[in-house]
Order: C-alpha cells, then sequence, then structure tokens
C-alpha cells in the first residue's frame, strides 16, 4: 500500500466518521472485507468463523472510526489489530472450559433407598451409644477433635494436656470404640 493509497483510505475513514457516508464505507468493505477473511483464515479460522469476525470488525469501523488517528498508523493497521484482538478475544471465549454434565461430581448424590436409610440410623444410633460408654475424657476428646474439627494440638491447650496424652486418649477411645462394635 503506497502512501497516496493510505491518504485515500485515512479520507474514507473521515468521511464515515464524519458524516456517516456510506459509499465510503462502501469502498473500505469492499477493500479490507476479503483481506481480513484471508488473514483470519490463516490464523486457522473456518471460514464462517472469519467472515463473523469480519462483519464485526466492519462494524466497529462504522460505529467507531473516529477513533481512527491517521497521524498514528495507517487505516489497515489499525483494522487489523481490531481483527487480532477479536480472534484472540474469541479463542479464549470458546476454550473457557465447558461444564459436563453428565460428570458425577456435578451431578446431586443418588437418593438412598429406605432400606439403606433405616441401615445408616441403626449403624448410627450404635456409634453413639458405644461413644457414650467411653470414659468421659476421652469422649470429650473425639468430640472436640471430630465434631468441633479442633486439632490435637488445640485440643491440648484446651484441657492443659500434653499433646501425647491428647493423641493416646483417642487412639484409646478408637480402640475401645472398634471392640465395642465388633461386639455387637
Amino acid at each position: 500500500m503506497d502512501a497516496e493509497e493510505r491518504q485515500r483510505f485515512a479520507a474514507l475513514a473521515k468521511a464515515v466518521a464524519d458524516n456517516r457516508d456510506h459509499q465510503a464505507f462502501s469502498i473500505l468493505f469492499d477493500y479490507f472485507a476479503p483481506r481480513m477473511k484471508t488473514w483470519l483464515m490463516r490464523q486457522k479460522m473456518t471460514s464462517s468463523e472469519a467472515e463473523e469476525l469480519v462483519q464485526e470488525i466492519m462494524i466497529v469501523l462504522w460505529h467507531k472510526a473516529y477513533l481512527y488517528d491517521s497521524t498514528r498508523s495507517s487505516l489497515s493497521t489499525w483494522l487489523f489489530r481490531i481483527a487480532r484482538n477479536r480472534r484472540i478475544d474469541l479463542r479464549r471465549r470458546t476454550s473457557t472450559r465447558i461444564f459436563d454434565e453428565t460428570d458425577p461430581a456435578l451431578l446431586p448424590p443418588a437418593e438412598i433407598a429406605a432400606d439403606e436409610m433405616v441401615a445408616n440410623d441403626d449403624r448410627d444410633a450404635k456409634i453413639r451409644a458405644a461413644v457414650e460408654q467411653l470414659p468421659e475424657e476421652q469422649r470429650e476428646m473425639l468430640r472436640a477433635a471430630f465434631f468441633l474439627g479442633q486439632s490435637h494440638s488445640e485440643i491440648a491447650e484446651a484441657a492443659g494436656l500434653p499433646l501425647g496424652t491428647v493423641k493416646s486418649r483417642i487412639r484409646l477411645a478408637f480402640g475401645k470404640l472398634r471392640k465395642m462394635l465388633e461386639q455387637e
């Protein structure tokens, strides 16, 4: 593109910006649209994707031609920069992860059958009864660790006991629970 052609395109862009000149826009469209489409297809876009993007870019020219500054760049540089940025935006949008609706992690849990619910309730009742049979100090440490979510260090600090004692009592409590539940 020579200097004379650059000036001609700059004048046409100014006519679009200042007067919404349809004829000037038509000339610019006829010249740039096929070139941008070819360039976009070389950038690994399909023909239909490239056509759609070219339409977007030409709409930008129609609505925002006043933003073009002929002292900073040629019209082709300005349009191809818009094309490049729009192509990148399109790639980002299409590469965003789409959720697989069949992914088990995204599905609600299956409904529990009535007999399974009864069995779970029975098991929970047995565990509660076994926990109640533990010595008070072991029962309190189990509750703090597993129901309140406290760490062994936090339990030791709250009880004023050495960390090893807390760990031993919790381990003993599990051993007793295991024996009680195995006997039933």
